[in-house]
């Protein structure tokens, strides 16, 4: 009768945790439809706002007056935001956030890059606390509620890497939201700001705009809005994706609970059919040494 308490008691505990990952489920449901409103909403901005900086960085006669669309003579130093989740119990999400950031590292090391890390994400942060990689900041917390002061605080410190810091190149790795089911880990380049581009690789011709005030004021405070507009794009979509990924993992997870109290119970019916039947052939066998 032990086996069988044993057995019960495992069907008990995966019961619990069936319960467990169906309301974490039922959660990260309700939090994906909020996150992924949010980010439709913005999406149609972010994507005409990098359509317009394009443009208007294609018709920029001397780039050199703007320290946001020059690139370095040298590419010596890197400066890459890493985007991650705070929290795990969600498959695969995290990790391959973090491999792709390996492999950006690694490939940019081999051609004699320094590489330094922005963290945007406990698992990050916690990832390469125990790697010999230069980080520079830790945040986290930002995908609970994603907000425009977050990404304009980020935006700022790469910034001022690229315009008076160590930093060549300014790159972001996040996770693209492409479905339910389907989140891909993305890496762009933020900066040097690079302008549109022709099918065929050539500077796309510039609109007639008529500026005011003057070209230049303009676009010095444009172009710092636009890296805000980008990063913030880039955590709407990696936050959506946690969340889907969530969703998923913990309904496969309750779908993997439900299976194993099935075959759990068939272990335990099976026991307690050859525990009754042995007690049953002692009764016989003790009813028939009587006879004797």
């Amino acid at each position: 009768m032990a086996t069988l308490r044993d057995v019960k008691r495992k069907i008990d505990a995966v019961k619990k945790t069936s319960q467990i990952t169906k309301a974490m489920n039922m959660v990260a449901a309700a939090k994906l439809r909020g996150a992924q409103q949010n980010m439709e909403r913005f999406h149609p901005y972010a994507l005409k706002f990098k359509e317009f900086i394009g443009r208007l960085a294609a018709g920029v006669e001397d780039a050199s007056q703007y320290a946001l669309l020059t690139p370095k003579d040298e590419v010596k130093t890197v400066q890459l935001l890493l985007v991650t989740a705070d929290r795990g119990l969600c498959g695969s999400f995290n990790t391959n956030l973090l491999v792709a950031a390996e492999r950006f590292i690694r490939a940019k090391s081999a051609e004699g890059v320094k590489v330094s890390l922005i963290n945007a994400g406990r698992k990050a942060r916690d990832y390469f606390r125990r790697r010999p990689v230069d980080v520079l900041e830790n945040y986290a917390g930002l995908l609970n509620k994603v907000s425009y002061d977050d990404a304009r605080r980020i935006g700022v410190d790469l910034i001022e890497q690229f315009e008076s810091g160590p930093a060549d190149e300014v790159y972001v790795i996040y996770s693209h939201f492409i479905n339910i089911v389907k989140q891909q880990a993305t890496v762009v380049k933020l900066l040097p700001i690079a302008p549109s581009k022709r099918e065929g690789g050539e500077a796309e011709a510039s609109f007639e705009y008529v500026f005011e005030p003057s070209h230049q004021a303009l676009l010095t405070d444009l172009l710092p809005n636009y890296i805000f507009v980008q990063v913030l794009e880039c955590l709407y979509q990696t936050s959506v994706g946690e969340h889907a990924a969530r969703m998923a993992a913990m309904e496969n997870a309750t779908n993997n609970c439900k299976e194993l109290v099935r075959t759990l119970t068939l272990t335990y019916n099976k026991a307690r059919q050859a525990g009754i039947t042995k007690e049953l052939m002692d009764i016989v066998g003790g009813a028939e040494a009587l006879k004797k």
